[in-house]
């Protein structure tokens, strides 16, 4: 018996890197999570060009102006959009950065349900302060 242990052994150190994770499994949720964060990297490039290039164009606007411009129904919808598309972007790239990092499972858990929960918050609070200087006043 002794020998067919160490026969094993040696067969799966001769074996490549390929072969001895292959039959492992797969989570089949990193594809997903990556294309979800490079697509909101791709529609943030152009918001957040919009963005910078919006406001340059507003320096020395007056209050009132600008609440017209932030309520104007494409701007208030691009920007709802810069919204949600940055927190789920901050998201998912915590969430790989805790995944990576964070060795004790509970606290690698514990961590993504706060980020995740936090980006929520941050993102409905963002919109809340959006919505109150387009249409409060």
């Amino acid at each position: 018996m002794a020998g067919a242990a160490h026969r094993d052994e040696r067969a799966a150190h001769r074996r490549s890197a390929l072969g001895r994770v292959r039959g492992l499994g797969s989570a089949k949720e990193g594809v997903q999570h990556w294309w979800m964060q490079r697509l909101t990297a791709i529609a943030l490039v152009p918001l957040l060009v919009w963005f910078v290039a919006s406001i340059l164009a507003h320096i020395g606007a007056d209050h009132a102006n600008l609440q017209l411009w932030i309520g104007s129904p494409v701007v208030f919808a691009l920007m709802l959009a810069m919204i949600g598309a940055g927190f789920w972007h901050m998201a998912l790239g915590l969430q790989v950065v805790i995944e990576d990092y964070v060795r004790s499972e509970a606290l690698k858990l514990g961590l993504i349900v706060f980020v995740q929960f936090a980006a929520l918050a941050l993102a409905l609070a963002a919109a809340t302060a959006l919505l109150v200087i387009a249409f409060g006043g």
